[in-house]
């Protein structure tokens, strides 16, 4: 059966009396209890009249229930739609019309997003807004068959125009990048992963979550990242992924010692660029070289540095075992070793498509098969990846990707705006910071301003931190605003 969760559940029964979940402050579940926890939730979903293929919408903080719920999603063949819980009202009426999901499991009311009114859905059911659905304790769910290629997720990643797209995985993708991680990172029965992740992003659910669940190992589960928290913690733990944010602000932990992390096996980032810097003092601090690896939500990971290795601060390693890495030219051509080029992907974990945008797919992929990740990279002789830029202007901030596209969209509608650019600059706690640079029609744009104006309509971590007033903005003989020019002035903004 090619359902990953058969896979998954497989490990679970093996395992059924061993810790899964240690939760702060909550009783800690076995396997057993994950595995009655999802055939609930499995159930419910089945008397509500989901069937496989539906798309089910969740944006809930990250709880043991709600990893459960993902799990269940998983068993029926359910196509699993995950959202930033920062995500408004208003934005989520994008996300609502685009997948169409028979069933949504969050906060938002009915009379919050326009779209949950129309009929949707491919039996023409009106969008549920989580109805509690009595089961007995007798309903079973059989775990439905799936093939490699069948829907398992969407997750929806911000556009260059504005507009989301909704990047598909499929079970084969989690399920080829699941095992591949845990052979690279060489995952031991005796491993318990601190996850202070989310769970609505590919890094904390389709990467650490999986190595910890597929392996049947236990997963300290913690709501969010708090510095104290984790450091409390980190003597259970032997496996942490997390983001730049994580680390810069561990290193200002005064406990944060050799001693207090002898034990760990492997120290894990991605989702952002880790400084050299940050690299460089946490061996300093700690003894352990960070592991960065490279991936996307397309994608999963595509590279890794070295468990058993050198580990060489700015590379995020080698292609996973039966994946490509090129660097290549605008005609997909690879490049010569050393030289600047984009960085395109192929293999197993590669994503089918954008979600009913096949134009911006056949873009994207080419006939080939590889990706175009839209990042710049350099390949060594020996086939180590360096990322050097971005050609598409993201943002990274604390790990999650914002288009300038999309902010700029809503500053100009500001009476207060003439027009404007927004650029990520280097910031010591979030990797990159969002800044606002404007052209003011007259007297000059505050923060505060921006924050009102923007505060129902994107969510928080896509706001400015900084804005700045400028009587023009640079731009080159053919109009287009010079943004490099605008990063290099402002480099230094918060450092």
């Amino acid at each position: 059966m090619s359902n990953f969760y058969a896979e998954l559940a497989l490990s679970f029964e093996g395992s059924a009396q061993r810790p899964a979940l240690l939760l702060n402050g909550q009783p800690d579940w076995s396997y057993a209890d994950l595995l009655d926890r999802v055939r609930l939730a499995a159930a419910e979903l089945d008397a509500f009249g989901a069937v496989a293929g539906d798309r089910v919408m969740v944006q809930l903080p990250k709880s043991p229930e709600n990893l459960a719920l993902y799990l269940a999603c998983l068993q029926l063949g359910l196509v699993y739609v995950p959202l930033n819980t920062a995500y408004t009202a208003s934005e989520l009426d994008y996300f609502v019309s685009d997948a169409e999901p028979v069933l949504y499991v969050g906060t938002q009311t009915r009379e919050d997003v326009p779209s949950a009114k129309l009929r949707l859905g491919n039996r023409g059911s009106v969008l549920e807004f989580m109805v509690p659905v009595q089961v007995s304790d007798d309903h079973t769910v059989a775990i439905v068959e799936r093939r490699p290629d069948d829907l398992a997720a969407i997750l929806y990643t911000s556009g260059t125009t504005g507009r989301s797209k909704g990047a598909m995985l499929s079970h084969g993708n989690l399920a080829s990048n699941a095992r591949s991680l845990s052979e690279q990172w060489g995952w031991e029965t005796s491993d318990v992963l601190l996850n202070a992740l989310p769970i609505f992003h590919v890094h904390g659910l389709f990467i650490a979550s999986h190595c910890a669940l597929l392996n049947a190992t236990p997963m300290i589960f913690l709501e969010k990242f708090d510095a104290e928290q984790v450091m409390a913690w980190l003597p259970q733990a032997t496996v942490m992924m997390g983001v730049p944010t994580f680390y810069t602000r561990l290193l200002m932990n005064t406990q944060l010692t050799p001693a207090a992390t002898a034990h760990m096996r492997v120290f894990i980032c991605g989702s952002a660029p880790l400084t050299e810097q940050t690299f460089g003092e946490w061996e300093e601090k700690t003894g352990h070289r960070i592991l960065e690896r490279y991936g996307m939500s397309e994608t999963i990971i595509n590279t890794s540095n070295p468990l058993n290795g050198e580990r060489i601060a700015g590379t995020v390693g080698y292609a996973l075992p039966g994946q490509q890495v090129r660097v290549a030219n605008e005609t997909g051509e690879p490049v010569t070793s050393g030289e600047v080029g984009m960085i395109e992907v192929a293999g197993p974990n590669v994503f089918p498509g954008y979600w009913r945008m096949p134009e911006k797919t056949a873009e994207e992929i080419r006939p080939d098969g590889f990706f175009i990740t839209g990042d710049l990279g350099v390949l060594s002789a020996d086939g180590r990846l360096s990322i050097v830029g971005r050609s598409k202007d993201l943002v990274i901030s604390g790990g999650y990707n914002v288009y300038p596209k999309e902010v700029e969209m809503v500053l100009d509608e500001m009476p207060e705006v003439a027009e404007s650019a927004v650029i990520g600059v280097p910031h010591p706690d979030f990797g990159e910071a969002v800044v606002a640079v404007v052209v003011p029609t007259a007297g000059e744009v505050t923060i505060d301003a921006i924050d009102r104006a923007l505060g129902e309509q994107l969510a928080r971590f896509k706001q400015p931190k900084h804005v700045i007033n400028v009587d023009e903005l640079p731009r080159n003989t053919m109009g287009k605003v010079q943004k490099n020019v605008l990063r290099q002035a402002h480099s230094a903004l918060f450092t």
